[in-house]
């Protein structure tokens, strides 16, 4: 007896079942230790800080618990500097939906990757520059925090140019 003789679906693709939902879910989740005590530093004081890794010293923006190089358990807080250098940037000029906001971002903005003073590795944020002539690697920035803080990244409202 064949396998078509056996199970007359044998050898057709099946097409799966679909039931068309509309899900909205909205959830809270854990910052945990580090992003929490980040957070929370940018909040009320303004401040940012890291962690170093006691292995290779390396400042971690934002801290983590474990460093990315060597492996080992990072931990002692260190203040870095709300000034910094600008490692990569752009000028969007194209609008989108802000997923932190879920508004449309304004065009056009400047977006940076900022090495902090002090930091081994950079932040992706927004430029208050949107001239791309005025922007350029190497460039200094310093970040502008909004008056009223919530405990987000968006405390910090953009960086602006020094130089």
């Amino acid at each position: 007896m064949s396998e078509k003789t056996k199970n007359p679906a044998a050898g057709k693709k099946a097409e799966g079942l679909r039931v068309p939902w509309l899900l909205s879910v909205e959830y809270e989740y854990a910052a945990g230790h580090f992003a929490t005590r980040f957070f929370q530093e940018l909040r009320d004081n303004g401040r940012i800080w890291g962690v170093r890794c006691p292995g290779c010293q390396r400042v971690y923006i934002p801290p983590r618990p474990v460093c990315g190089i060597c492996a080992g358990k990072t931990g002692e807080w260190v203040e870095v500097g709300d000034e910094g250098v600008i490692v990569g940037c752009t000028v969007v000029n194209v609008p989108f939906i802000d997923p932190m906001t879920g508004e449309q971002r304004p065009i056009p903005y400047g977006f940076a990757i900022i090495r902090l003073d002090g930091a081994s590795t950079a932040l992706y944020h927004f430029l208050e520059e949107t001239d791309p002539k005025k922007l350029g690697v190497g460039k200094r920035v310093k970040a502008v925090f909004r008056p009223e803080r919530k405990g987000t990244l968006l405390d910090i409202k953009h960086f602006r140019l020094l130089d």
